[in-house]
């Protein structure tokens, strides 16, 4: 509200400067005076603006130079020139402020995440509240067709989720009493009565949010550049127009010819366009890249996504699903169902997923005062169930045990499960590869980066399996998170730019440590968010293109912008300086290109990625 306000003021003060303006024309007698008095109006906030800078020693920047070309403008008694001018540019600066606050609109309304209120349950009756006000463990209601306010839990009802917002996909999320939900995502069909656990202020929404909207505190590569650049160009710009003047002006005694001249140029020299539209373009591919799914924390990630020559993945959770399935039961003088339901009873304590799978696929209830002295052990657990000793783990702990088997071939995470020291059988667990992996490694390699990595904890009979299936050719097994480190630590040397792609919470120090670390984070993960600089908020690892295809986007408006403004404003100062180019030629170099680089900066939010 004080924002628009501010500007309204602006717009009001340019209407009656303008009026001031034209009654100079039909005034002969107080023209003069209208024109200062318009001048004063229009210009008071930045000559004070201006004055402020360069008390702080900030002297050379677009706002001095534009104050400095009107105020030579009225030296040279071209006063009706020198007042267009200021005119111009104090609409210009409005235009531009509107176009870049409503290009954050756009993308806030493109992200179309946030709750304006609450259904808050209080002693059995629904009061609509601000969603900052509920706290964690108060009850909220949410009915269908309503965006979800605030992360929790569902404690009553069962409905279709919309995560589109949040995941950059339209396929809907089945949700019932236990599951866990996220603020910004829709309720498309029943009930929920949901308990808070996280205020709004620590939301998932309000983290996207926040990142997004604070993206510019890492800028990129271009951005920095350009901000040097218009440090070393406006000073060498003012010496030029000095020089333009004095010089020709002494030669030929005639500073009024040549001090417009260097007016034209001052004019002309104004770096707004580079400085705004660049900054604009960057928060645009961001916001785009946040629509899709995938969470950029700064221009800077968004620019690395072209740079990197290295891919290194983590396995589990990020090239396969981390869901555990029972895909063989091979039973040695005991039937295959009777050897799932022991094993399935011998694991009724553990909570390991390989256990949770083993009795997910028996799908049984568990008798469970059967089971005696449970004990988890190096490799697996021991357990007496019915008088009966029970080993189950992998091959090395039930061989030193003194328990007889032989070791299978099959490819997967094998448990062996022995009775008294007589081999029962196995059962093989695998990692179902995630459906995206194989088609996102191909598409990378398409892209050029052939050097494909992947590090792994699990043996390397399975990372290898793994890897030829997907068609990474490169891999290392059995690791430690510290050796995933020294790895990446190695490959930096070698590398431009090292790119990690992991889960987001056992990789957090190899996310760290990596040129541009990427976590399969899932929905709304903090450590996720904390530890790497893009999350994929759906753990789909095609998304990597997608933002690669943005990134790109992005960094092409951004050249054509820089090339636009330099090539016009290049023609204008030649032009300028030998005495082709008055002053509204200078205005449109720019405000006028500034105007046009902003326009061609929307079109990232209206690009689609391939």
């Amino acid at each position: 509200m004080k924002n628009n306000l501010l500007k309204n003021g602006e717009l009001i003060k340019i209407i009656i400067a303008s009026i001031l303006f034209v009654l100079s024309f039909c005034i002969d007698e107080y023209g003069l005076i209208l024109i200062f008095l318009a001048y004063i109006i229009v210009s008071f906030d930045l000559i004070v603006e201006v004055a402020s800078n360069i008390l702080k020693g900030e002297i050379f920047d677009e706002k001095f130079l534009m104050l400095i070309a009107t105020l030579g403008a009225f030296i040279i008694e071209q006063y009706n020139e020198g007042l267009a001018v200021m005119l111009f540019y104090q609409i210009g600066e409005l235009i531009n402020d509107k176009a870049v606050d409503k290009s954050r609109e756009d993308i806030i309304k493109l992200m179309n995440l946030r709750s304006d209120s609450a259904t808050l349950l209080v002693d059995g009756q629904e009061k609509s509240v601000n969603p900052s006000k509920v706290k964690v463990d108060d009850i909220i209601i949410v009915k269908p067709g309503e965006k979800i306010p605030l992360d929790g839990v569902v404690l009553k009802g069962e409905a279709s989720i919309d995560t589109s917002s949040i995941t950059g996909e339209s396929k809907p999320s089945l949700v019932k009493e236990g599951s866990r939900v996220i603020s910004g995502t829709v309720n498309m069909s029943g009930v929920l009565e949901i308990r808070v656990s996280s205020l709004f202020k620590e939301s998932t929404v309000s983290k996207i949010l926040n990142l997004i909207e604070n993206s510019d505190q890492e800028k990129s590569h271009t951005e920095r550049f350009i901000t040097k650049f218009a440090k070393i160009y406006t000073p060498v710009v003012v010496f030029m127009a000095l020089g333009i003047f004095l010089i020709p002006g002494f030669i030929t005694n005639d500073y009024a010819t040549w001090g417009y001249r260097s007016l034209v140029f001052l004019v002309t020299s104004c770096p707004c366009a580079l400085v705004l539209s660049i900054p604009l373009a960057y928060f645009s591919g961001i916001g785009i890249c946040s629509k899709n799914g995938v969470l950029v924390k700064n221009s800077n990630s968004l620019d690395k996504l072209l740079a990197v020559d290295e891919i290194i993945f983590d396995k589990t959770g990020t090239i396969t699903e981390g869901v555990f399935e029972v895909v063989k039961v091979k039973g040695n003088g005991i039937s295959a169902k009777d050897l799932l339901a022991i094993t399935a009873l011998c694991e009724c304590h553990s909570a390991h997923p390989i256990a949770l799978s083993i009795k997910e696929r028996y799908g049984k209830e568990l008798d469970t005062t059967k089971v005696k002295n449970y004990k988890a052990v190096d490799g697996g657990i021991t357990v007496t169930i019915d008088q009966d000793k029970y080993i189950v783990g992998n091959y090395n702990l039930l061989h030193q045990n003194k328990v007889e088997l032989s070791k299978t071939t099959d490819i997967g995470t094998v448990v062996y499960v022995s009775r008294n020291g007589n081999y029962l059988g196995y059962i093989l667990i695998s990692d179902r590869i995630k459906p995206t992996s194989k088609k996102t490694i191909s598409e990378l390699k398409k892209r050029g980066i052939k050097d494909l990595v992947m590090l792994s904890g699990d043996n390397e009979d399975i990372v290898k399996n793994v890897c030829k299936k997907v068609g990474i050719n490169r891999y290392s097994a059995e690791l430690l998170p510290q050796d995933k480190v020294l790895y990446l630590k190695e490959a930096k040397k070698e590398k431009v730019s090292v790119m990690f792609v992991g889960d987001g919470v056992n990789d957090a120090p190899a996310l760290l440590v990596s040129d541009l670390g990427v976590s399969m984070g899932g929905i709304g993960s903090d450590a996720s968010i904390e530890a790497s600089d893009i999350v994929i908020m759906n753990d789909d690892l095609s998304k990597i293109n997608k933002a690669i295809d943005i990134s790109h986007i992005t960094k092409k408006i951004v050249w054509q912008n820089i090339s636009f403004v330099l090539i016009i404003k290049l023609i204008v100062l030649l032009t300028a300086a030998l005495g082709y180019s008055n002053i509204i030629n200078a205005v449109f170099a720019d405000v006028g290109v500034t105007l046009i680089t902003i326009v061609n900066t929307f079109r990232i939010l209206h690009t689609k990625t391939k």
